[in-house]
Parts: structure tokens; sequence; C-alpha cells
């Protein structure tokens, strides 16, 4: 075997790898990154990026079915279902193609293979040893597989299968409401196929703000998803076909005949054959246990991204592996990673996003809350768009002005939410959002009326 050493390694290429990899390189490190498969990990290659190219073909094919709102016509709409996962992977494919650009940019050296830790500062990529101080665990997770409702690649779908179908379903049953869950079901209703949800909480995308999660379910009816929850599949029966799935809702059970069913609940890290026993690394429910600084129990040894927990968020990752390789070089302003202030987007139409505490757990914390609520259809730019359901929500601490929360329902949400991280980041009140200036007419100007509702002081409702 051949030995090579280095100052830092990263295992796993995504968007938590790859990024501590550039960052190391950046600070003068030395540096290797080992990748199994893509570089880009699962959000360029199966994830983040190739399902927005899909729901971006869905959100046209939506939009060309109300071209008489516009006062446009067109005849004999139709689409190429193979064309348009083509595009997905093409896109994909060019992305994970940059990946490898920056790689050689920043000198990083890269090793294609499976890394397996093999004690203190050592690991094992086919034949090669590498070593190093600093190692860094980004391997990722994968779909998380019930009993009874394993993939089977056929009439069992994960959400590998659910992006490269050879034909278009004309029914889904989506089990999981989260965010990949709410994606998918939006993906196929708009391409045209009959989706049914099930999920297993009373109320969908269940991590959110419940009113946005009630108005995105009447949203998502309205289109003609139909929603089970409190909802369990007891059972599913193939057919060559189809698939018959006993839901048991409420005691009683409801039987739903679909083309395909996409499995969607949740993800669990890769932890498996990876030499975590060769150290002192600890693992709890699929994860990897970590400090504020990435460090786990192993000296040397550190893990980002959806290896080390929740939330399962690529710029999560990313940042992680930034504050990561700052601390071990020893840079004095790094901070640690504020959960809280970690947007989260969910691309289903009406899109989702959110900042901070909700209502509800803004209370369960002991908070005296204010909250702003403004609707899009008293926002003019919405009007123009004829995008005019939606909503803003605001979460104040009532006593200090602190904005705690912000959750948004409703068209290009995910584009607006950043406004809202930025003053969590500099932990603003209702006065500096107030004083700010929002540009007219956007949809941005909802941000504001929002905290103005919070107050008392909205203006155009």
């Amino acid at each position: 075997m051949s030995e090579k050493s280095f100052d830092i390694i990263v295992v796993g290429g995504g968007p938590g790898g790859y990024v501590a990899a550039i960052r190391a390189a950046q600070l003068g490190f030395n540096t290797a990154l080992v990748e199994r498969e893509h570089l880009g990990g699962i959000c360029l290659n199966w994830g983040c990026i190739p399902t927005k190219a899909l729901l971006r073909s869905a959100e046209i094919h939506h939009l060309l079915h109300r071209l008489d709102e516009y006062g446009l016509k067109a005849e004999k709409i139709s689409f190429d279902f193979k064309k348009v996962i083509d595009r997905s992977r093409k896109i994909a494919a060019q992305l994970s193609s940059g990946i490898k650009h920056l790689m050689k940019k920043n000198k990083i050296t890269v090793f294609d293979g499976h890394a397996k830790l093999l004690g203190k500062g050592k690991l094992s990529v086919g034949d090669t040893i590498l070593k190093a101080p600093h190692i860094i665990l980004a391997t990722g997770a994968r779909a998380r597989v019930l009993p009874d409702l394993e993939p089977d690649g056929k009439l069992v779908w994960s959400y590998k299968e659910a992006m490269t179908p050879s034909e278009m379903p004309q029914s889904v049953l989506v089990v999981g409401s989260g965010a990949i869950g709410v994606e998918f079901a939006s993906f196929y209703r708009n391409m045209g196929a009959n989706v049914t949800v099930a999920e297993v909480m009373d109320r969908i995308v269940p991590v959110e703000d419940a009113e946005i999660s009630a108005f995105a379910r009447k949203q998502f009816e309205k289109q003609g998803i139909k929603i089970l929850t409190s909802a369990k599949v007891a059972k599913l029966t193939k057919s060559n076909t189809t698939v018959t799935a006993d839901i048991e809702v409420n005691g009683k059970i409801e039987k739903v005949i679909v083309d395909r069913v996409i499995s969607a609940v949740g993800i669990t890290g890769n932890v498996e054959d990876i030499g975590l026993e060769n150290t002192k690394v600890k693992v709890d429910r699929g994860h990897i246990i970590i400090n504020q600084w990435m460090q786990t129990d192993e000296p040397g040894v550190y893990a980002i991204g959806d290896v080390a927990g929740a939330p399962w968020l690529a710029h999560k990752a990313s940042h992680e592996g930034v504050i990561c390789v700052e601390k071990i070089k020893g840079l004095p302003d790094v901070h640690p990673l504020k959960i809280e202030n970690i947007p989260g987007c969910t691309y289903c139409m009406p899109q989702i996003a959110s900042v901070g505490l909700t209502e509800a757990k803004a209370k369960e914390k002991g908070y005296q809350v204010k909250v702003g609520k403004f609707p899009f259809i008293g926002n003019g730019k919405a009007i123009a768009l004829s995008e005019p359901d939606g909503m803003v929500k605001t979460v104040f601490d009532a006593k200090t002005g602190e904005l705690l929360g912000a959750h948004m329902v409703g068209a290009e949400v995910t584009e607006l939410i950043q406004g809202y991280g930025i003053a969590k980041t500099l932990e603003s009140t209702e006065v500096e959002l107030m004083h700010t200036v929002f540009p007219h007419p956007t949809l941005s100007e909802m941000m504001h009326e929002s905290v103005l509702d919070a107050y008392g002081r909205v203006i155009h409702f």
C-alpha cells in the first residue's frame, strides 16, 4: 500500500465536504478530498439542483394552462417527459463537472473511492493509506426505509427513481409530507398526475408554523392533491402495474390504488462501513455526535452536514464546513453556528420558506410574542403576477422587539427569506425592519407590512 500525507482530509464531496475542502485550501492547508461516487454529493446530483430543474418544468407546464389569465393563447399544449427528465440530469452533470473544476483550481487532491478510518489520523482508500492530523467526515445521508415500504425500483420509488422515471405515471402516492414529499407531490400534480399524500403527523410540512402548514394544505387541495394526515400506510399490495395501499386514518382503512408509490419518510446518516469502530466517535440514531465546533469524541476527527444531524440542509452543511476549517486554523473571529438562523426552503407550489422560531415554539420557550401577518392579495406585485395566494408571518419578542422567526408561503418566498435571515444574524428588532425602505412594486414589501402589522401599523391591509 502507498501512503500519502496531508494537513486535512475531507471524506465526502457534497456541499459540506467540497466547501470545507475549498476553504481549507484557501487557508493554506494541503487538502485531500475523498468521494466514492459523484462530486457534488446528493445535493447536486440527486437532490437540491436536479429537483429544482424538474419543478421548473412543472411550473411552466402549470402556467401554460393558465395562459388565459394573462391574455395569452396556446393550442395543443403537451410535453416530452423524457426531455423533462434529461434536462434535469444534464444540469446535475454540468454542476458536478463544475465542482471538479473547483477542486483543480484550488489544488485539492481528489481520491475516487470509499474511505475507511483506520485509527488516529489515518484512513484507507482502496490500496492507498492517507494520513492527516485532521479528518472531516462529510459522508451525508440516505433515504430512510420503513418496513414494508422498501423501494423496489419499479412500483415503489425512492427519490432517485422518482427523479428518473422512464414514463409519466398517471397516479402517485407520496408517503411523507416533508420538503422532499411535497416537492414530488407538486411536480407530479403539475405534470398532470393524480396525487395522494399520506402523512403520519396531524398536519403536512409539520416542521413549519401551523398557520403556514394549514395554508399550504388548502392550496394543495385546491390544486387537486388529496391529503391524508394522521395516516399510516399499513400495507402495500403490488400487481404487475399498480400498487394498492391500505392507509389507516383515524382507525379506519382507506384503500388507494396508484401507479407508483414514492417513499419520502426522512433520511439517516451514512455512518456504516467508514471505520467508526476504530475511533471514539459516537453515533446516536444514525447520526454522529459533535460539539459546536463540529468535533467528535475522537481527537482530530470532525463531522459536518447531514451525517451530523438536523437540519438536513445543504447550506447548513457548507457553513459547518467553513466553521470547522476556520476553527482548525485558529482564526480569531469564528462563531458557532446558530441553528435558529438557518433558513429552510421548500420548492413546492406554493413555495414555503422560514427562519427561526414558529409562533408555537416561541411560546413554548416562554416568550411573550407579537405576531404580524400580511397576505399576498394585499400586494400589487403579487396581483400583477397572478399569484395572490400566500402570506408572510413574523414573530417578535414582545419585550425586546427581537425578530424570533419569519414564515412565508407563496410565490418566490424562497428568494425572499434571506432578508429575514440577515435580520436574524444582525439580531434586528422591529425598529430596524420598520426603518428599512423596501422597493416598490416588489413581493418584498409584504415583509415590511408583516412587521408593521405586528405593531398595529400595517398600511395596505
